[in-house]
């Protein structure tokens, strides 16, 4: 992986496969849980997909990085992509109106999230 990534080669993925570039993120996809998954490395920080489309994932990001188990980073609503050139975000896109990305940090000990610009890619 770190040879395409070297050479230039677009690596993409969705769910499960969008959160594994990244230093670490959150994950149902070994067992019922949301829980922690230390990732590949190669984008910092942390991911979580699937922001708006389950009750707990939310929440269960925000446990995760107040409590110092993964670093805040960049959570996705369904339907939104992240591209980034190198380790800088370029772009952010939605196939759905409303749904967005988000940059979440913990700051003086309090999880805080920010809506990041996303643009919706329909009409």
């Amino acid at each position: 992986m770190w040879q395409a990534w070297e050479k230039g080669i677009v690596l993409a993925g969705i769910s499960a496969g969008s959160l594994c570039w990244y230093e670490a993120g959150v994950t149902d996809s070994y067992g019922d849980e949301l829980d922690p998954l230390q990732a590949l490395g190669f984008l910092p920080g942390s991911n979580c997909p699937h922001y708006d489309g389950e009750e707990l994932r939310r929440p269960r990001y925000h446990e995760l990085i107040r409590t110092g188990v993964i670093q805040g980073g960049i959570a996705a609503d369904g339907g939104v992509a992240v591209h980034y050139i190198g380790t800088d975000i370029h772009r952010i896109v939605s196939s759905r109106p409303g749904a967005s990305a988000y940059a979440v940090q913990l700051v003086d000990g309090r999880v805080e999230e920010e809506a990041v610009k996303t643009e919706y890619l329909g009409k």
